[in-house]
């Protein structure tokens, strides 16, 4: 095997035999678009943060020093994250929301330890180094530029200047706090005692390290005042310290598909929906309005939301009699339309004879809080409509319902879609005269207000773009214990060899994870995220790549030791052409202790009816109380206008749809 440069592939085209049979007979084009992908609407007042590529776009510039670099990684954190009680998803290490892009976008709070992943994770993707520890009941990160380790502490949001200008790092705090320490011990060791004494200005007679801090007012409060100088002191005591991170995902994006029939709406608000509430544990963001109390800070890092944690509805009503519905689904079988037969139901099976099979894709950017599937089905003598749904990408599949009665049926898809962005449901026609005169698709959503493109006072410049690239990612929690709560990595249908049933690990000294995964259309590009450990520099993980059913394997990247823990992102560029199948494998050798703590695969390609159709953008805002609305239909992907507001705006909503 042979490395390539500059990670990407060039390898005999090929493909997997077909783990996913729904694939394999897609529904033929109408000649019009049938999906568009990635429908951006950015506002010119909003940092773009929907994906690596854009937060990089957004915060990094080329001419940046290091230090530069760290700063705005620190920054983009410290705007985008409030501190809080943390999302669980149940697919990284501590069961949290642990890449950086899916909680801007997705949530827009957690905690500390998940803020220094953070920091650390695009720290590394900017080319810096980074690392993390635990001090006394805080986690927080460092970055290494001018020759050394600094703090940069996005989650209390605050660093420490030394006398040279040059920020502290973890070690110089700790130390320059007990130091002080030892000399005021009836200071030090009392919690009111030091909240008394940071006032008026006193924290600044405290420890010197801690005394040049930009981020304290006049009474010791850090910008969100849930902590303070009193706290730092007791953090940095040095009781506890000792290095860690969290291993973080990477991968996630922002990708607003629209099909004709669908919606959806982001609300500058919410309903008290959030992804934790199975578990009774809601955030204080939920109450808290920017500008005040625990968010007062947020405006002077560019925050125009009311507030911070918002809900959102993707709605799809499947275009059945018009026919349009073939462009938006994965297989239309032997079926067919009002407006081809001229005869009702809306859908039924072409051949009466045979089953008709429609199988549709619910991606969505947004983490499901619930959802319910209504149908109006029309039901023959002996005949029947078969509802199932698939959450690992086609690969296994789970009975909802058998329809047997005519009339309209409701089915709660909670209970599969809960915590989850992506799913298939497929609906079997049976009998001569069966078939469907409605079919709807509902799902409430939890989204950032922070990174939703509001609009300020004066003008603002809305631009659209789009594209027709749809991703199919394969991610499953790397640890059995959140089987129940969350997809595991197995339920994938990896090729395992010498490896852990309980944990991603090896059983001796080499074996191998090969996951396969196939998309509808060409596959464009492959981006592998991967979070491990090598405690040993000949520990490591082999990454490698297959589009030849695996008769041949080439080398992506390495994943080497000795770390504790370490994260990469990996971007197969070159891909042959034609490709709709992979094998991502990750092969590893050890002598040590080797693990892979997550991963996660998307594979890009091209919607096979992907183009662009005119998008419809819906505004709804207040100034003064009023009710105002912008309603634009932008006609070409590139397009831009603008927005006037006579006065401060209070957002209220966006909603995307196709225009025809």
């Amino acid at each position: 095997m042979r490395i390539l440069p500059s990670i990407t592939l060039l390898a005999a085209a090929g493909g997997w035999l077909h783990p996913y049979p729904s694939l394999a007979q897609a529904p033929v084009s109408s000649g019009k678009p049938g999906i568009v992908s990635h429908v951006k609407v950015l506002s010119n007042k909003v940092d773009d943060v929907s994906s690596l590529e854009a937060w990089k776009r957004s915060f990094i510039k080329g001419s940046m020093t290091d230090e530069e670099k760290a700063k705005a990684v620190w920054k983009s954190v410290a705007s985008f994250q409030h501190q809080d009680d943390p999302p669980q998803e149940f697919l990284q290490t501590e069961e949290l929301v642990l890449d950086p892009i899916k909680g801007m976008n997705v949530y827009g709070y957690s905690y500390c330890s998940v803020a220094s992943a953070n920091v650390q994770c695009l720290a590394r993707s900017v080319g810096l180094q980074a690392r993390g520890w635990t001090i006394d009941h805080h986690v927080v990160p460092e970055i290494f530029f001018n020759g050394g380790w600094h703090l940069l502490d996005a989650s209390l949001i605050t660093w420490f200047p030394q006398a040279d200008g040059k920020l502290a790092g973890v070690e110089d705090i700790v130390a320059g706090v007990k130091a002080w320490s030892a000399k005021n011990p009836e200071i030090a060791n009392s919690d009111a005692k030091l909240r008394d004494f940071m006032r008026g200005g006193g924290w600044k007679n405290g420890p010197e390290v801690l005394s040049r801090c930009p981020f304290y007012d006049a009474n010791g409060w850090l910008p969100a005042a849930t902590h303070g100088w009193y706290a730092t002191m007791q953090e940095y005591s040095g009781k506890t310290l000792f290095p860690y991170e969290a291993g973080y995902s990477q991968g996630y994006e922002v990708n607003v598909e629209l099909r004709e029939g669908e919606r959806l709406t982001r609300n500058w608000s919410n309903q008290g929906l959030h992804v934790n509430m199975d578990k009774g544990r809601a955030p204080a963001a939920e109450k808290l309005k920017v500008g005040e109390a625990g968010l007062r800070y947020t405006p002077q890092y560019g925050d125009l939301a009311p507030g911070r944690v918002g809900n959102g509805t993707l709605e799809y009503n499947v275009p059945l009699a018009s026919g349009a519905f073939r462009g938006g689904a994965l297989t239309a079988d032997n079926l067919a339309a009002t407006a081809e037969t001229r005869s009702a139901p809306a859908l039924q099976a072409r051949d009466a004879a045979q089953p008709g099979v429609l199988v549709i894709r619910m991606p969505s950017s947004y983490v499901y809080l619930g959802g319910e599937l209504s149908l109006k089905g029309v039901v023959a003598t002996a005949g029947s409509i078969e509802v199932s749904i698939s959450m690992n990408n086609g690969l296994d599949w789970e009975s909802l319902a058998t329809i047997t009665q005519s009339g309209e049926q409701k089915i709660d898809l909670t209970p599969q879609v809960f915590r989850r962005y992506d799913y298939r449901l497929k609906l079997v026609l049976h009998g001569k005269g069966t078939g469907l005169d409605a079919l709807r698709i509902t799902h409430p959503i939890q989204h950032s207000q922070r990174p939703l493109p509001a609009l300020a006072a004066g003008d603002n410049t809305i631009a659209l773009s789009a594209d027709q690239d749809g991703t199919i990612t394969v991610e499953g929690a790397m640890v059995a214990s959140s089987k129940g709560k969350q997809l595991l990595y197995t339920d994938f249908h990896p090729e395992r060899k010498n490896i852990a049933d309980k944990l991603a690990s090896l059983t001796g000294g080499s074996g191998e994870i090969t996951f396969p995964i196939e998309t509808p259309g060409d596959m464009t590009r492959l981006r592998i995220g991967a979070y491990y450990r090598a405690r040993d520099a000949r520990d490591g993980w082999d990454v490698q790549v297959s589009f030849d059913s695996g008769k041949t394997f080439e080398n992506v990247d390495r994943l080497t030791g000795p770390f504790v823990g370490m994260g990469k992102y990996m971007i197969v560029s070159k891909i042959p052409a034609g490709t709709r199948a992979a094998l991502v494998r990750f092969s590893g050798t050890q002598r040590n202790t080797l693990v892979l703590q997550n991963a996660r695969i998307d594979a890009d390609y091209h919607e096979p009816q992907g183009g662009y159709r005119p998008v419809k953008i819906t505004y709804a805002w207040e100034e003064n109380g009023q009710p105002k609305q912008d309603i634009h239909v932008a006609k070409q992907p590139g397009e831009s206008y603008k927005i006037v507001c006579a006065s401060k705006p209070v957002m209220k909503s966006i909603v995307l749809e196709l225009a025809d």
